[in-house]
Order: structure tokens, then sequence, then C-alpha cells
């Protein structure tokens, strides 16, 4: 498998990874290489949910000429291998932390521009007609230990009472009438506005209205060099042509290889990211786990599981997984994620598994997403930290704007790059260390 740690480049017109999504989206009408060189003001490197969004920004809004590079398919990456899940957040800070670190008011800000981002993804599936199965029934942050589960009521409290957010605090007993038979949930925080989607297909109809506004997306064809040129601009190096640009933005975010562009390599920490479908579940084992639902479900975790019953009855479930890229195939990840899930729920003991695969999502090094210009010119969008559905389609619309010069909003996110991790060559020595600490803290405390 691709490991952005370790190989040079992503490779060339790769098919999707053999998943549930891939196997069950019905795929656009192909886009093709670009064969000629050509001039045009904006490159945008990836065709995910961030070089999208911004492509159709810049187009529709500020009337550029977009060309988009993606060395594979629409949503090769993590946008097309997440588990579909439109939460209101991103990076690993919430709401409480984000208050400690910054202050009641700019924390205030962070929690309107989450809500503003999931707006945006329903905007845009409207103005594109894109199906892409929505499941809007909210998210259930549950409480793995009676510990964390008497936490809750006053977190629910917080949240309602600082930014009125109208979440619902559930016991256990609540948990159990109303949504599952979770042997591992000690109560949990139901958040109204959020919901789930087929994320390759939200991908592909993004692809779909980009390409409406006026943009000009080009898949197989990887950026293998760029300079920049003495006007100031940048010429980009596919393998058949030659792109010459007046500005350049990077949304690769977790797949962003060694060599294309440094700075943003070496901030990042690629972590794998795997995902489990199971066979779909007969109406007895609906009733016996109570997942007769489409509630989005995560952990408190260090190392968190995640999971959703799909619109054909089968059970997405999620986790950490390999460290490095070579191992993500391995039997044990997908036996561990199952067997993890057949301990929530011991009354699905004969499920098996359909469907596994991998992505690596890009975790920051303060757990905070950037949208910055890098350098003159040179714009990206990256460290969402697994959590970037909703955020990265907002990203790509704060990224245009950074590019045509308007203000952002007043958030840190907004102000600074991402910070690059100390002694980059040991990132993989340092995830070990926290798998280990977290397997700990995940049993013991």
């Amino acid at each position: 498998m691709y490991d952005p740690l370790v190989d040079p480049y992503i490779g060339q017109d790769v098919a999707y990874p053999t998943s549930y999504w891939a196997d069950n989206t019905e795929h656009i009408t192909p886009f093709t290489h670009l064969q000629h060189s050509i001039d045009t003001d904006v490159v945008i490197i990836g065709a995910g949910y961030t070089g999208l969004s911004c492509g159709y920004q810049l187009a529709k809004q500020f009337s550029r000429d977009v060309v988009i590079l993606e060395a594979n398919k629409v949503g090769w990456g993590c946008s097309g291998r997440n588990a579909g899940f439109v939460l209101r957040g991103t990076g690993r800070l919430g709401l409480a932390q984000l208050q400690h670190k910054f202050g009641i008011e700019t924390a205030t800000l962070f929690h309107q521009e989450y809500g503003a981002a999931i707006e945006n993804v329903k905007q845009m599936i409207t103005a594109g007609n894109i199906s892409c199965e929505m499941q809007q029934s909210g998210y259930l942050k549950i409480a793995h230990n009676l510990k964390l589960g008497a936490e809750l009521p006053a977190q629910a409290e917080f949240l309602r009472r600082q930014f009125g957010y109208d979440v619902q605090y559930l016991s256990a007993a609540q948990l159990h009438a109303d949504y599952m038979h979770n042997h591992q949930a000690f109560g949990a925080i139901r958040f109204p506005d959020c919901f789930g989607v087929n994320p390759l297909a939200l991908a592909q109809g993004y692809a779909q209205l980009a390409k409406q506004s006026g943009v000009n997306l080009y898949t197989g064809t990887p950026m293998q060099s760029w300079a920049r040129s003495a006007n100031g601009g940048f010429t980009v190096q596919t393998p058949s042509a030659t792109v010459r640009c007046k500005q350049l933005i990077f949304a690769t975010n977790g797949y962003t290889a060694k060599n294309l562009f440094p700075p943003l390599n070496m901030s990042c920490l690629p972590v794998l990211s795997s995902v489990i479908v199971t066979q779909p579940l007969s109406a007895e084992q609906l009733k016996l786990s109570g997942l007769n639902h489409t509630q989005l479900v995560m952990d408190t975790r260090a190392l968190k599981y995640y999971y959703r019953k799909l619109p054909d009855n089968r059970l997405l479930f999620g986790g950490r997984s390999a460290v490095y890229g070579k191992d993500a195939e391995k039997a044990i990840y997908p036996a561990r994620l199952l067997g993890a899930l057949k301990t929530c729920f011991p009354m699905l003991s004969e499920l098996r598994c359909d469907y596994h695969w991998s992505g690596w999502v890009a975790v920051s090094y303060d757990d905070l997403p950037r949208v910055c210009q890098a350098q003159p010119n040179i714009f990206y969008a990256a460290g969402y930290c697994g959590s970037g559905v909703s955020f990265s389609t907002q990203a790509g619309k704060r990224l245009a704007q950074l590019a045509m010069g308007e203000p952002l909003p007043a958030l840190p996110i907004y102000q600074s790059a991402l910070q690059p991790f100390p002694l980059p060559a040991l990132r993989r020595v340092g995830q070990q260390a926290y798998y280990q600490w977290g397997r700990f803290k995940d049993r013991f405390l």
C-alpha cells in the first residue's frame, strides 16, 4: 500500500481500493488524462473533498480558470475511503479543550465555523443533486467505561450552556432502550446535526459539480515536479504535459508524497485508519443488538472505535490499524476490528466480515488543521486528524477565499501554517509509543 512517509511518488491511475464504497457506488464517467500543455490561473493538486470544493468555489464564485490534477481517480485518497461521518468538528480537540486553549470567544467561533461546514456540505449536495445516501439521524458519543459515563451529564450541560448546542445526554439505560445493546456503553451524548453519507459518492458528486462550474479536472495525471517561474508563477510537470499557472494549491492532506511538497509532508503524521463492513444483519440480529437505527457512533477510547448501520443493514466498524503501509493488508487488522465489534455486541458472534480496507488520515502536531498560504502564491489545507468530511469541504471554500485575498474568520487555524513535527524522521516511533499508551489507558484508566 502507498505510504507517504516511504514512497516518493503516489503512482498514476491506480484503481480504487477494494471496498464497500467502490463496489456499491455508481461510478461517474471517467475524466481524461492531461495530454497537452496548458496555461491556467490556478492549479490544485488532489481531487478529494478539499481540492474539489476549492476548485468549485474558485470557478463559480470568483470566475477563475482552474485546473485540478489528480494522480489516480476522483476521491481515491481519504475522501473515498472514510466512514462517511459528517461531524460538527475537525482535528482532535473538542469545544472544552478549545475553550481551555483559546478562550470562550474563540471556542464559540470554532463552534460556528464547524456548523457552517455542515451547512456547506448540505448546500453542495443540494446544488449538485448528489445522491450520496444521506442518513440524517444524529451522532452518539459513547462512554466506554463507568468513569467516563459519569462525566457525560456535565459535558452535555457545558455544551448547552456555553454554546447553545442542543445536545442530549443519554443514560446507559436510555441508550440501551433506544439505540443499542452494547456491553461496553455507559451512556452517551447525542449530537443532533451530524449525519452519514456514502463518501465516495459524495466525492464524485463534488467532481461533477466542479466540472459544471467550469473546472478542468484531469485524473491519472500526477504532478511529477514543480518550479517557480521568473514571472512569479509556476510550472507544473506531469507525465505528458506542462501546466503553467499563477497560483498553486496542495489539497493532498495525508496523501502528500515525500517529494511533492516536503514542508507539508513533514508537518503531518499519516495514520492508517482501518474499516470493515459486515454481512447484512438479519431482522433478529438487529433486534438483539438494538442497532435498528442510523445513528453515527464513536466511543471515548484513546484508540477510538466508530461504527454505523448502512442502508442495506450491514455494519461499518472502524478503528486504528497498522503503522506502516506495507502491513495494512495483514489479516490481523480486520480480525481485531471484528473481534472488537463482537466484544461490544456478543449477540452478533456469528457475524462475518465481507469488506476490509484502510486509508491515511493526517494528524497534525497540535491536533488542529490549517488553511494557509505557505509561501507566496502557494496554499494548502491539511491536518484534519481523521475528522474531515465536513471541514475539508469548508477548508476548500476558505482556501479559495484566501487565494483571492479575502479575509478569513479570526480563528487560529487560519492564521498560521502547520507546525513541523520535531525530529520528523521519528514520527512513527512516537506513533507506536502512543498506541502502547492508548491501549493501556483504554484498558485500565
